[in-house]
């Protein structure tokens, strides 16, 4: 497994679910984490227990992403406690899924704004260090939803799309000055967005899944180490997908 001694890197949405899998995983090949989450005590409890068990610098900050006030104060604090930022994981998000025709514009709103918007506000904020640097490692946690769209999702699925549009533009843009951006799509991972989904839709993913099982966090958070590694100096502007063969072309 790819190491990090001694990287900086922001994880968004990282209390947990997928992003506490991330920070846990970050920290476990060498680096030191902000567990950025706009739920502060969960966030604290979740980068102690990090720390605890790695031996990592940890720190948890308060962000409501999809306020850019918000996202540039978080990269404000990882730079005064730090010094710097290599790493920036863009995986806060949120649902609100119903079919189209009953979706209200605060649906389509806040999934819009917190995933695509938020993503956005937390990037721009962490390329202007990034740029001082000349190097750094920017990924987007996107959705098979974005590859091939989900009924009763068309706004998740619309921000997780946006984001592989953003992701290959950050890509092109910031090339020249040794900064990468890719995504990482998910498949079908148990967590706190999912639990609520009927066991007869959940039946019916696993169908569609050739490996025949769901994914876990673990795998997804795999996924991101490798990109935010050295290893990885020659990828950009690539959305890997870890879905079980899901989406399979």
């Amino acid at each position: 497994m790819p190491q990090l001694d001694d990287r900086i890197a922001v994880v968004t949405g990282a209390a947990q679910g997928i992003g506490r899998a991330i920070a846990e995983m970050l920290a476990r090949r060498g680096a030191h984490v902000v567990v950025a989450d706009i739920n502060l005590e969960k966030a604290q409890a979740t980068a102690q227990a990090i720390a605890a068990s790695t031996g990592r610098r940890v720190i948890a900050v308060q962000t409501n992403v999809a306020d850019s006030a918000s996202a540039q104060a978080t990269i404000d604090r990882t730079l005064a406690e730090f010094g710097r930022i290599d790493v920036l994981v863009n995986n806060a998000g949120t649902t609100r899924d119903t079919l189209l025709m009953r979706m209200s514009e605060a649906d389509w709103d806040m999934v819009i704004n917190l995933n695509l918007k938020g993503t956005f506000f937390c990037t721009k904020a962490a390329i202007r260090p990034m740029l001082r640097t000349k190097s750094g490692r920017i990924i987007n946690i996107s959705s098979v939803s974005g590859l091939a769209g989900n009924a009763g999702q068309a706004n998740y699925a619309a921000s997780k799309a946006g984001l592989v549009g953003f992701t290959k533009s950050v890509a092109r843009e910031l090339a020249s000055r040794a900064i990468t951006c890719n995504a990482v799509a998910p498949g079908f991972v148990p967590t706190a967005l999912t639990n609520g989904l009927p066991d007869d839709l959940k039946a019916k993913a696993i169908e569609a899944i050739p490996l025949g099982r769901v994914g876990t966090a673990a795998e997804i958070a795999a996924a991101v180490v490798y990109l935010a590694s050295d290893e990885a100096a020659y990828v950009t502007g690539h959305v890997l997908t870890v879905d079980g063969g899901m989406t399979m072309m």
